[in-house]
């Protein structure tokens, strides 16, 4: 499966991380990968297998022990690189809403565009009313998160998210937090967001969503990365790795 807008060009590009805690706990192992412009690269595997410490090393919200990252041509660790700088262009969306309670749906979404990247109010407000609307909530604009439900409350996280105009979105996990009948909802915006050409590393345990919109389902265990291959592989009649086919038997 090829995204429509793939263009060939690498965006993120991960040689041999290594990842060790102070308390010895190796998460991540030699784990390279590129993620081309346009994907949507979906991360799989158990519990404690790495996914979200390679998610996050991505934006350096953790730090690498070892190995090389560049995103967007820039090499994450160089001397001169400004991390802050770069996470502008990485948007990322948490298990946890992380939305502030005192701020209504619209003023969270237009915190971060006002506050980073000194824009007009004018022209932030038109735009979060707009990206909003792209998920569904034109008419929650003006209330409050608590009044919200989770999966409305993921979906304005979403739309905080897109406001910084990010080359890459990564997805921790966007809906393991919400209850299932709230879980499509959020979905949906994120295959719409696919089907737009963004791209998106996605953390998940959604297998129908990883089947349906990924272009490269990536299979990780115990910090190392197993499998990287098409959706129709890792979910065919038998899956191409031992670990691969005992994980999806236990949860399919």
């Amino acid at each position: 499966m090829t995204n429509k807008n793939y263009t060939g060009d690498d965006i993120v590009v991960t040689k041999n991380i290594d990842k060790i805690y102070p308390n010895g706990c190796h998460a991540l192992k030699n784990v390279t990968t590129n993620i081309k412009r346009g994907e949507v690269v979906v991360i799989i595997g158990p519990s404690g297998s790495g996914k979200s410490t390679y998610l996050r090393t991505l934006n350096q919200l953790e730090t690498i022990t070892s190995g090389s990252i560049m995103v967007d041509g820039v090499t994450m660790y160089d001397e001169g690189t400004n991390i802050n700088t770069l996470r502008e262009n990485i948007g990322m969306v948490f298990q946890s809403f992380n939305l502030f309670p005192h701020l209504s749906v619209k003023e969270n979404v237009m915190l971060a565009p006002l506050k980073v990247s000194n824009r007009s109010k004018v022209e932030v407000e038109e735009e979060a009313e707009t990206l909003l609307t792209r998920v569904g909530l034109a008419e929650k604009i003006n209330i409050y998160p608590t009044q919200l439900s989770g999966g409305q409350q993921q979906r304005v996280a979403i739309a905080r998210a897109l406001a910084m105009k990010p080359d890459v979105m990564l997805f921790d996990e966007p809906t393991s937090a919400l209850d299932p009948e709230m879980v499509g909802e959020v979905l949906d915006v994120m295959k719409s967001l696919a089907a737009e050409g963004m791209t998106m590393v996605v953390v998940t345990h959604e297998m129908g969503f990883a089947n349906e919109v990924a272009d490269r389902v990536l299979f990780m265990e115990e910090g190392e990365l197993l499998v990287d291959d098409i959706p129709e592989n890792i979910f065919g009649t038998v899956a191409n790795h031992p670990r691969l086919q005992k994980f999806l038997s236990n949860i399919l």
